[in-house]
């Protein structure tokens, strides 16, 4: 198949165009390479799928914002399917540059689903997030729970993409698959994230911040977990036949929960860095962050009935895997 997948500089996109490419298939990546973490970083995944992909990879640097921009580096290139996984990411973040939030995971969504619908596209994959959830005391999270109240700009925007994805199915009866990623982690992650920046720092002695006096939990997901579960959705578009899909739409558009679906207490993840790292690490216990929620636990009934999901990688394993993999790209 031939697949623009954005975001493909990024973390999630740049695993899962690795493993688009193994496979066989045709994949043009897009990206901005904005400066929100290090440029290297995103040249050097760029690297990695040009070598592996050869002439069945191509790259356009751009920013999806800009649909004049798409259409232009665009408009020579076949595309069968979409992976829409670009996007501005980080919770805290968008307390200090909401704008960003606003051109990218906003208008850039709504650009794509243009493109998609004008390219009309067998199907449309695009990142949610578990942030849609909020503060919901309901735990495990279900794609049936009620999303109407988040606690981040961040949040809101994906809840929003989730709503005019909505529409576009409803209107012009586009196939789309909206994943709700919960706390991904694995070799090359993105430095903003909790696993890089607590290795980064017990490696150099540096004290570790630790949000809500260590009372949190997460659902941590193994990046090769998440590539597996967003390859079976983009295999199987939801079908236009008027049945409720999961996330209750009857429309062909799905809502899946993407998770390891354990909600792991961060104090466990920290002794297991301190083990992999082979040294301590200094605490510096802090109040909860605003944006933040106390914990995160996915339900994946819905995507384990309808699609065969199942993760395998538990952060015993996971986590080791990351700090092997962050010691060798730094060489420390």
């Amino acid at each position: 198949m031939r697949i623009l997948v954005t975001g493909a500089a990024g973390f999630i996109g740049h695993a899962l165009s690795r493993a688009l490419l193994a496979r066989g298939d045709q994949v043009t990546g897009i990206d901005n390479c904005n400066s929100y973490y290090q440029v290297s970083l995103k040249r050097d995944r760029l690297a990695t799928l040009a070598e592996a992909g050869g002439n069945r990879f191509a790259f356009h640097k751009i920013d999806f914002s800009d649909m004049a921009a798409l259409d232009t580096a665009l408009a020579e290139t076949e595309i069968d399917r979409i992976v829409h996984l670009g996007a501005q990411a980080g919770v805290r973040y968008s307390l200090e540059n909401p704008q960003a939030y606003v051109a990218s995971n906003l208008a850039g969504h709504v650009n794509l689903l243009e493109l998609a619908r004008h390219r009309q596209v067998a199907h449309m994959v695009y990142a949610s997030s578990s942030s849609v959830y909020g503060g919901n005391a309901k735990l495990p999270f279900a794609v049936e729970d009620r999303v109407d109240h988040p606690v981040s700009l961040y949040a809101a925007t994906k809840r929003a993409d989730e709503l005019m994805s909505e529409t576009y199915a409803h209107l012009f009866r586009l196939p789309l698959t909206g994943l709700r990623f919960f706390t991904v982690y694995g070799p090359w992650g993105r430095p903003d994230m909790m696993l890089w920046n607590f290795t980064r720092r017990i490696l150099a002695g540096e004290a570790v911040p630790v949000f809500n006096h260590g009372d949190m939990y997460r659902d941590f997901t193994y990046i090769d977990d998440i590539v597996s579960g967003v390859i079976a959705c983009l295999d199987h578009p939801p079908a236009d036949d008027g049945a409720e899909k999961a996330g209750g739409s009857v429309k062909p558009h799905a809502l899946y929960n993407i998770g390891n679906s354990r909600s792991e207490h961060l104090m466990t993840v920290i002794g297991l860095l301190e083990e992999a790292c082979g040294r301590k690490a200094v605490l510096d216990m802090l109040p909860m962050q605003p944006g933040d929620v106390h914990r995160t636990y996915a339900d994946i009934s819905a995507i384990q009935a309808d699609l065969g999901y199942a993760p395998i990688t538990g952060i015993e394993v996971g986590v080791p895997a990351f700090v092997d993999w962050y010691r060798a790209y730094h060489g420390v």
